[in-house]
């Protein structure tokens, strides 16, 4: 028996130590669709529901250095990231997309382009080799809907691959098959800053916009990947974009890790109009647990934050910190007299806690608010989940994959069945992966 189906199977040891009339009344609440109150028979419950839904994540960013034969690598407990394949196997988190992400650059020519392309290979190599050469027993690279259903029913994590922001095609549409061939399922054709393929969301900060939605190029690279059958996400697209999207594209779309914006305002997140045209469009919106589009108030938040930083910086003036990258920053300060060490830590956190202190952080009740706001609106068929983990994402109580059961166990508080929780888990999702792999004539 591999690692991955002893931890597949983790969950059913502490069910059969369960009294048989427990797990009974567990089973025949989560189907009644009522909210369950007993704690007992809510863990009960969201354990059994976790070791057999096809739990997909849909936007894990990675570094390839945790990819390295040589290790430590993704198929160790790593100390500083929120996914790896053993927390993923504790949490009971059957799959996740590994996410192909590389950042905008500046300038939009064959230089940046070539760059960022580069950069993009790096990590669909990565990868591959955690699949093929570091953890095949463990994990395999689903193409297809039903690779993934084939992958978990034999006790391995199922890992899909997103692109996010498309800048690494550059101005050759013919990247986006070479991305599709290399296992690229989704991918966006922008991040935060404008591409050469669509305007980005950040455009609402200082009302500039680059191609009032998407270019030329973009429209075609959207007709392309419905050709080749890659999903088209708009997480991070404006809002423009998104809605030219939803017209354009033949099949439907997602949105990869974004929010609600009618409960956190924010631009990365959805409003009502977006969400309901997701839902003619057939698409799932893959709602995101990252703290700051879970909660948030930016009448509130933005000037707090921007007073912290300023007196941050002016603290590190005071003390000499001239470091811009966060690690030198920690090597300056560490490198203090232990008593100015001490003086320059006292203010700072006279500064983050007592000057301008954060807001409690959202928790996974919060965050299955996004979920319930979205059903409610248009249907259960038309969401899913997301973490945005190892980029930011996070909230109390699914801090890291190893957590992922406490978000199973909210929805079956809220009364969500089996069926409708193995729809949000990935269900919906893997639906659309069928719908559009039809597009593209490969069903």
């Amino acid at each position: 028996m591999t690692t991955s189906r002893t931890a597949f199977r983790a969950f059913r040891p502490a069910l059969a130590l369960a009294p048989l009339s427990l797990l009974s009344a567990a089973v025949l609440s989560a189907q009644s669709g009522k909210p369950v109150t007993d704690e007992a028979t809510v863990q009960a419950t969201a354990k059994a529901i976790q070791a057999k839904v096809l739990s997909l994540d849909t936007h894990v960013d990675i570094s390839p250095a945790n990819f390295t034969e040589s290790g430590p690598n993704y198929a160790t407990k790593l100390p500083r990231t929120q996914v790896d394949l053993t927390k993923m196997e504790e949490g009971g988190l059957a799959g996740a997309f590994l996410v192909v992400y590389v950042g905008q650059a500046a300038t939009l020519d064959e230089a940046s382009f070539a760059k960022a392309n580069a950069q993009a290979i790096e990590k669909f190599e990565a990868i591959h080799r955690l699949t093929e050469k570091i953890a095949p027993t463990r994990a395999e690279i689903a193409y297809t809907a039903a690779d993934a259903r084939r992958i978990h029913a034999s006790g391995k994590r199922v890992i899909f691959i997103g692109v996010e922001n498309a800048f690494p095609i550059g101005s050759d549409i013919t990247n986006v098959k070479k991305f599709y061939d290399l296992g690229g399922r989704y991918m966006s054709l922008a991040h935060n800053g404008h591409s050469q393929l669509s305007d980005s969301n950040t455009g609402e900060r200082d009302g500039v916009w680059l191609h009032n939605g998407l270019s030329p190029l973009g429209k075609q690279v959207i007709v392309e990947m419905n050709r080749v059958g890659m999903m088209v996400d708009v997480s991070h697209p404006s809002k423009a974009s998104m809605m030219q999207t939803v017209a354009l594209s033949k099949a439907p779309i997602i949105g990869s890790h974004s929010g609600v914006r009618a409960i956190c305002n924010h631009s990365r997140n959805m409003d009502d109009e977006q969400i309901d045209a997701m839902k003619k469009n057939g698409g799932v919106i893959q709602l995101v647990a990252f703290n700051s589009y879970v909660k948030c108030d930016p009448k509130r938040d933005v000037p707090r934050e921007q007073a912290r930083a300023a007196a941050t910086e002016q603290l590190r003036k005071e003390f000499g910190i001239t470091a811009t990258s966060r690690q030198e920053q920690q090597a300056q300060i560490q490198a203090l007299p232990n008593d100015k060490r001490n003086d320059y830590l006292a203010k700072q956190e006279d500064i983050t806690a007592r000057r301008y202190p954060s807001d409690p952080p959202a928790t996974v009740k919060d965050f299955v608010d996004h979920i319930d706001y979205v059903v409610k609106r248009i249907g259960i068929n038309h969401v899913g989940i997301s973490s945005d983990f190892d980029g930011g994402g996070g909230v109390d109580g699914w801090r890291n994959a190893s957590e992922t059961v406490n978000v199973t166990a909210e929805l079956v508080r809220r009364g969500y069945t089996q069926a409708e929780i193995d729809k949000i888990w990935g269900g919906n999702l893997l639906r659309v992966l069928e719908q559009v792999e039809k597009v593209a004539g490969k069903k």
